[in-house]
This record gives structure tokens, sequence and C-alpha cells, in this order.
């Protein structure tokens, strides 16, 4: 059985209207707890993407 660990992003819109992406890939777990921590800034339009390795998000517009 063959175990792939899948990484992901984010992209969100700050309080202030700036949209933002990650710099960098979260597993699963850490996602989620990311997800959370931008939820209580008050960020709107989060998004999780699943990323490949290497691959950066760029900000929606």
């Amino acid at each position: 059985m063959k175990i792939t660990m899948r990484s992901y992003g984010f992209t969100w819109t700050d309080t202030d209207g700036t949209p933002r992406a990650s710099a960098v890939a979260y597993d699963e777990v850490s996602a989620d707890r990311r997800r959370e921590e931008l939820e209580e800034a008050g960020a709107s339009d989060i998004e999780r993407v699943e990323v490949k390795p290497g691959e950066l998000l760029a900000p929606r517009r």
C-alpha cells in the first residue's frame, strides 16, 4: 500500500481587503490549525488548496 502525504496552502483576504497566499505548505493537521488561526484573525474568503512539492500559491485578485 502506497501512502501519499498531501500538502496544503491557503489563499485568503485580510481584514483590510488585501489578498494573501501561504508562503509555506502544511500537512493536514497543521492546515486545520492554520485555518483556525486565519478565522480567529478575521480573515475572509479562506480557501485551502492542495499543493505539490515546491509549489507556491499566488494571492487571488
